[in-house]
């Protein structure tokens, strides 16, 4: 059985901690035929059994079955039962009959968006959910050709939502499967209910949508948090791969500095010709990897986690290694070399595959599985029951349950209650703008049924037809996008012209790619942070916009940008450019808004339209954020102590708490720690604070190398940490103060001080244009290499420099560059060059 490791913990944060709360089960009313029971404030369970006999055990939607205690107030007058929460009120007249529209009402509660539901009433406008794959979608349209070779298009469709704008939800589980009480696997079982019985869940919540999923998960169980390493850089490639191409491949990620935390085998680690398998296997293939167990060892010496691709529907033939046991304890004569199906509703031959195969595999070093399941959807032995749904509660369970590292399945939707097996595989969709375009709006929209967690093919996965080359734009975007994503995974099709190794590419992609995967590196502790609220709140760290702003029309009309965890908006970069440069169109809500790549301090409650060159990303950091990073030195997430560099941006007052764990066990309930950042603003001064650290978790690091960085800002004229005296850097491309606190006792806390000049933010734009000019000057001698510079136009290719060696003078330098640059056009045209020189340099630049 799995290990436990304990430790003593008190925490008070914003984190809560359900293994401390009083659980009740939440009935609050029963006759002979009814049962009531409040979930949360918001959610009530509501049963009619025609003979008397409820339903306790869990089912795949309604998983707990004890709750945390709510104040629900109940009054029975004998002919009526009225059960009112902080947000409905239930009015159900005393009846033998089942539920209907003249015995049941649930009406809105004062202060909630009104709402109200009778059985029978239709939802109307559900915000959707998400589908069990993208294979073969182009965007949001399904693209396919057909046997007799024509092609086909039809629109795709999501499955319905948990939210809707009608206020309420309800969700059916009448004919819901249940779960034994299983250790290991808790195993699926039908009900025997009386027919005509009824168990329903009814959500109501008006427009507080994170509350419904708060109260969504209060039922249907938790999301896990990812263990850390996944939050890394994935490489998968359909692939014929060697042992000897996989070492070749490590070695060239860590040539070119691009950091990889998973490693991906795709079907070829098994066999896959006729004689032994094809589509479905379970043996290693020793022609391309000798001895397997010395290969997972050298990947897990490199600090490398593997997953290995699943196809299991054609079950376990003769040819595999594990053949005569499983046959045996199956029932079949391993003489017969009779096939074994697979049927995954029986316990026997699923125990008999994880006992033979998939556990001494995990032992060796596989690390987790990509459960790949295409074919038929039910199983075939147990009526409706769905494939990939059991599946994934199998795998998922069976790893929670006999190891010690944390649980992870890459999968796959299933259907709802899918979200407790937390990461999905969205499937083969095409190489396109519109995939691109679509992809936004698919993983944001997931999360409205807590499946936010998403490990999409980067790029895409398959070409259209006639589409023989990577394009090398789209593909960059795509891996933008993929840094702003749940997890960031690079997959393609078995095809020579999708390979999409990074140092395959010209030097400026290359470089595109690895500035991707290191700013990925660079969020994780934000991610990570944002990973432990999406546990305790079920909100996913990709979100909708209207979780935030229900009642803005502009929320439900920009779909394709998202909340990317609290403090920032994400709009990505989704049509190619024009003279280098991509229109977006982005919705800022209230507040200010700063745009990280021009340093921008925007206000909010209005549509922009910006540009952004092939470098540049649309991120809106929330003004005053703090936000925890990795230091850029950090290339790979195993180290609990790895360097941390806290931002803190413009616009006013702001918070952090910084979580960690242990990374990749599974007591992180209780086991785990918080550090509360706060930064306040007064005038001119500037304080930061550290609280000491509460909590503790396995191999916590009583110390962190820590540095803080002040964005958009003219350099302070003092600083202290603790009252001392302290040194600082300053970065002139950021415009950033660095303030290095060294081997930072965590237990002990810190405040740092700054004293600033009068009107020292910078916060206007200047950092993008600095950053354009340089990197277009740079470029210019390549279209006219005799260039000499005259002095307005040759100053401003050193402003870094300038800010550097005369740092009491940056104000005004700034202001010289700002002028400069707001003629531009004029002093463009006094240059001497070429006037096909001075074109390209103006639409460089953006002008």
């Amino acid at each position: 059985m799995k290990k436990i490791f304990t430790a003593c913990l008190t925490v008070l944060s914003v984190f809560s901690l359900s293994a401390t709360t009083p659980q009740t089960d939440g009935i609050v009313y029963k006759d002979k035929t009814k049962r009531f029971t409040v979930v949360s404030d918001g959610l009530v369970r509501m049963e009619y059994a025609p003979d008397g006999k409820f339903n306790d055990a869990p089912s795949f939607i309604g998983y707990n079955r004890s709750y945390p205690k709510t104040d629900a107030k109940v009054t029975d007058d004998g002919k009526n039962v009225t059960i009112t929460t902080s947000k409905l009120t239930l009015n159900y007249k005393k009846c033998n009959s089942p539920f209907s529209a003249d015995n049941l009402t649930i009406v809105s509660a004062e202060g909630v968006k009104p709402f109200e539901w009778k059985p029978g009433t239709p939802q109307k406008m559900n915000l959707e959910g998400t589908t069990r794959t993208l294979d073969w979608w182009n965007g949001d349209e399904l693209q396919w050709e057909n046997r007799e070779g024509e092609w086909c298009t039809r629109p795709g469709k999501l499955d319905p939502g948990v939210l809707a704008r009608d206020g309420w939800t309800l969700i059916d589980d009448s004919r819901g499967f249940l779960l034994d009480d299983d250790p290991v696997i808790p195993w699926v079982k039908k009900r025997k209910s009386k027919k005509g019985a009824q168990d329903f869940y009814f959500i109501g919540y008006g427009s507080d949508y994170k509350g419904a999923l708060k109260d969504f998960t209060t039922l249907s169980g938790k999301i896990p948090i990812l263990p850390r390493y996944a939050f890394g850089y994935w490489w998968s490639r359909w692939w014929a791969y060697s042992e000897h191409e996989v070492r070749q491949l490590i070695d060239n990620f860590k040539s070119y500095d691009i950091p990889v935390e998973v490693l991906v085998i795709d079907m070829d680690w098994h066999y896959t010709d006729a004689e032994h398998g094809g589509w479905t296997g379970w043996t290693w293939n020793r022609r391309l990897f000798p001895e397997p167990e010395k290969f997972l060892n050298y990947l897990r010496d490199r600090n490398l986690k593997v997953t290995l691709n699943l196809h299991p529907a054609s079950g376990i033939k003769k040819f595999e290694q594990a053949y005569p046991q499983i046959a045996r304890e199956n029932g079949v004569d391993p003489k017969t070399e009779k096939d074994i199906p697979w049927v995954s509703s029986d316990r026997t031959f699923i125990n008999s595959v994880f006992d033979h195969i998939l556990d001494p595999m995990t032992k060796e070093g596989v690390s987790f599985w990509w459960l790949d399941w295409q074919q038929s959807l039910y199983d075939s032995k147990m009526d409706s029951l769905s494939n990939t749904w059991w599946l994934n509660h199998t795998f998922f369970n069976k790893m929670k349950n006999t190891s010690d590292a944390r649980p992870i399945i890459f999968h796959r939707w299933g259907g709802l209650g899918n979200h407790r097996y937390q990461l999905g595989f969205s499937g083969d969709s095409y190489t396109t703008w519109k995939t691109l375009e679509y992809m936004p709006y698919f993983t944001s929209t997931a999360s409205n049924v807590g499946y936010g967690y998403w490990g999409h093919d980067i790029g895409g996965f398959r070409a259209l037809p006639g589409d023989s080359i990577i394009d090398l734009e789209l593909y960059t975007r795509f891996f933008q996008f993929g840094a702003y994503s749940p997890v960031m995974r690079t997959h393609s099709d078995k095809k020579v012209h999708l390979n999409k190794e990074p140092w395959n590419f010209d030097r400026e992609t290359l470089n595109l790619i690895r500035d991707a995967v290191k700013l990925r590196y660079r969020n994780v502790p934000y991610i990570y942070s944002m990973a432990r609220k999406t546990y305790d709140d079920g909100v996913s760290i990709c979100r909708p916009m209207y979780y935030e702003y229900p009642e803005t029309e502009e929320a439900y009309d920009y779909k394709g940008q998202y909340y990317f965890g609290d403090n920032m908006i994400v709009a990505p970069v989704v049509s190619p450019a024009v003279d280098g440069y991509s229109k977006i169109k982005v919705w800022l809500p209230e507040g200010k808004w700063y745009e990280e790549s021009s340093g921008t301090l925007l206000d909010g409650n209005r549509v922009y339209e910006r540009t952004m060159a092939m470098d540049e990303y649309p991120v809106y950091i929330k003004a005053g954020s703090v936000i925890p990073h990795h230091a850029a030195s950090v290339d790979n997430l195993r180290s609990n102590s790895a360097p941390l560099s806290i931002s803190v941006y413009p616009g006013g007052d702001g918070e952090f708490d910084l979580y960690e764990d242990f990374g990749d066990d599974d007591n992180y309930a209780d086991n785990f720690a918080v550090t509360k950042i706060r930064s306040h603003r007064e005038g001119n001064t500037l304080d930061i604070t550290f609280e000491p650290r509460k909590g503790s978790y396995r191999e916590m690091p009583s110390k962190r190398d820590v540095d803080v960085k002040i964005h958009a800002t003219l350099q302070p004229e003092k600083v202290t940490v603790d009252g001392m005296p302290v040194e600082y850097t300053y970065s002139p491309e950021e415009l950033a103060v660095v303030v290095d606190l060294g081997d930072y006792d965590c237990a002990k806390g810190k405040r740092i001080n700054m004293v600033f000049p009068e009107n020292a933010d910078e916060a206007d734009g200047t950092i993008g244009s600095m950053h354009r000019f340089v990197k277009a000057f740079g470029k210019l001698k390549d279209k006219y290499a005799e260039l000499e510079v005259n002095e307005d136009f040759g100053t401003m290719s050193v402003i870094y420099e300038m800010l550097e060696y005369y740092p009491t003078e940056s104000r005004e330098r700034l202001f010289t560059f700002r002028d400069k640059f707001s003629r531009l056009k004029d002093i463009v045209a006094g240059q001497p060059m070429p006037e096909s020189a001075r074109k390209w340099f103006v639409k460089a630049v953006g002008l």
